[in-house]
């Protein structure tokens, strides 16, 4: 995986995460399945704020510009700049380093105003397991995920990119920092988790200062995450389903990390 973040599972229903995010609008099309091998270029669910584009004239002459609104709905993963000259990018962008986030150009603008959160129930990450000499290095899978079970709320920006026949292209990136303790034995990196208390000013579009926007990601997942070795079957992208989160029997945990 090389420093990434690059597949994790996305399984609550639609209205436990219009709930859980006090979602105002729903802009999701079609159902929402649970996927538990998200991977680049799919379609995952972000929660995000942003201001309605038809604004009435008057209502803004009269200082009532609308409040952004906060929605829920499906994205690209793999962030396309509004610049770019073609979306393909998109799949070098999946992760944004937090350590520079707030001054590559790639990022540089969504991350003053165009965040958004990544609803997950964990995340995968490949151990790379010692092998005799001579031997090809295998490597074992892992779900890292909230030790209560609760919900992660990645942190994530979102970009609108025009493709050339006017339709709006909406992608994202997961931002990823150093791990913490209980991950850092398999990876060295993991996505940064939002806290509820700061989910608020996060999607705030109006909360634009870098260092104050920064101020919001600090590593308190120590100690509140496990990690169970899973299947390799999660390796293939078009392997899908609860099985995939499933611990492997401790005997066949050779890692035995935990």
């Amino acid at each position: 995986m090389g420093g990434m973040c690059g597949r994790y599972a996305t399984a609550r229903a639609r209205q436990e995460l219009l709930d859980a995010f006090q979602v105002q609008i729903d802009a999701t099309e079609g159902v929402l399945e649970p996927d538990y091998n998200v991977a680049p270029t799919k379609q995952v669910p972000v929660v995000l704020e942003h201001r309605p584009k038809e604004e009435p004239k008057e209502e803004e002459a009269a200082g009532e510009a609308q409040e952004p609104a906060r929605e829920l709905r499906t994205v690209r993963w793999g962030l396309v700049p509004s610049w770019a000259k073609d979306p393909g990018i998109g799949s070098r962008l999946i992760n944004a380093r937090v350590e520079t986030v707030h001054e590559k150009p790639s990022f540089r603008r969504a991350f003053k105003r165009r965040r958004c959160l990544l609803p997950a129930d964990g995340f995968y990450e490949w151990y790379k397991l010692e092998t005799e000499e001579g031997r090809k290095p295998r490597k074992q899978p892992y779900f890292i995920h909230p030790a209560d079970g609760s919900l992660m709320a990645m942190a994530g920006l979102y970009e609108l990119w025009r493709e050339p026949d006017g339709e709006w292209l909406w992608t994202c990136t997961v931002i990823t920092t150093e791990a913490s303790d209980d991950v850092g034995r398999i990876h060295d990196r993991m996505p940064m988790v939002v806290e509820p208390s700061r989910w608020d000013a996060w999607l705030d579009p109006g909360l634009t200062d870098p260092d104050e926007v920064r101020s919001l990601l600090v590593p308190a997942m120590a100690g509140t995450m496990e990690a169970h070795p899973v299947s390799p079957a999660v390796g293939n992208v078009r392997n899908n389903g609860p099985e995939l989160i499933r611990p492997l029997p401790t005997d066949d945990d050779p890692a035995a990390l935990f």
